[in-house]
């Protein structure tokens, strides 16, 4: 009677309806999320692909990976680039920002925000090709340079190399950094930075001691934002970097699509998730800390 009476219960109880309610989206999470993962990782582990699980399983793909020179490098670029790309993106969203939260007038803010969401309506890849057309070789600036007569020909400096593909992935991640931080500004008490004025404190130093903590968390999620997509982006480095500067994901569809070695290309997607995991893990950590320090 009391196990009866106790699932009556729980059916009736506001925790099952919730678990109803939410169970079409686990579903669907798990079809579209956890059981594509499930099939890379099945795949990073299989011999040989192409004949499928009867060749046997081995952690060979994943120890080619890890020891091969070329997927270290290009392992190790991916990390600079997308660590460059957060870093320039955040000191750069920041003051945007502060500026919105603490020099605009309350009835404009929504404007503001407005303005900075503009580059979300147009496609991510006409973005990048429109850097492309600014900064290729016959691009824009070349073009305008040459024009005015202060070179004889194209810079290839500005063209297929890092610096050309940091600043597109920046421009694309802005907006994307500024909203978390806008947020975390928002939030915090105006009578705090009064109160560290009144006594005596200069506004740099109020910023410094009271501002910047108080928005870490912000700061923070605006990193993951940024860091977790760049890793992985396959557009900007195959049109500004022209192939040339190939990142994880040109490694993953190369090996995939013209090698036809679904193995390696799994164990190299999996330990890009891996990657970016134990990464998104520190920060996640840090912001659980700054949490902590506010309350």
């Amino acid at each position: 009677m009391d196990n009866g009476s106790s699932r009556g219960r729980f059916r009736d109880s506001e925790a099952a309806q919730g678990y109803l309610l939410i169970s079409p989206t686990a579903v669907y999470a798990i079809l579209m999320l956890a059981a594509p993962l499930l099939a890379v990782f099945v795949y990073s582990l299989m011999i040989d692909s192409r004949a499928g699980a009867s060749a046997g399983f081995t952690f060979g793909n994943y120890v080619e990976v890890w020891s091969g020179r070329i997927y270290q490098a290009i392992m190790l670029r991916s990390l600079w680039v997308s660590m460059l790309v957060t870093l320039i993106t955040v000191l750069l969203a920041y003051p945007v920002a502060y500026f919105v939260s603490f020099h605009v007038k309350p009835e404009r803010k929504a404007l503001w925000l407005f303005l900075i969401t503009i580059p979300f309506w147009t496609s991510y890849l006409i973005r990048v090709f429109l850097w492309k057309v600014i900064l290729g070789y016959n691009g824009v600036i070349n073009s305008g340079l040459m024009s005015l007569g202060i070179i004889d020909e194209p810079l290839t400096v500005i063209n297929y190399s890092i610096g050309s593909m940091v600043a597109t992935l920046a421009h694309a991640y802005a907006p994307f950094a500024i909203l978390p931080i806008f947020v975390s500004l928002e939030k915090i008490d105006r009578s705090l930075l009064e109160a560290g004025q009144d006594l005596g404190e200069s506004k740099l130093l109020t910023f410094w001691r009271v501002t910047l903590p108080l928005s870490m968390a912000g700061v923070i999620a605006a990193v993951l934002i940024v860091f977790i997509p760049t890793i992985g982006d396959y557009v900007t480095p195959e049109l500004i970097g022209g192939g040339k500067i190939p990142m994880i994901a040109n490694m993953i569809e190369v090996k995939m699509l013209k090698q036809n070695d679904k193995a390696v290309g799994a164990a190299i997607a999996v330990s890009a998730m891996l990657i970016v995991t134990a990464v998104s893990l520190v920060f996640l950590l840090l912001n659980k800390r700054f949490l902590k320090g506010q309350k």
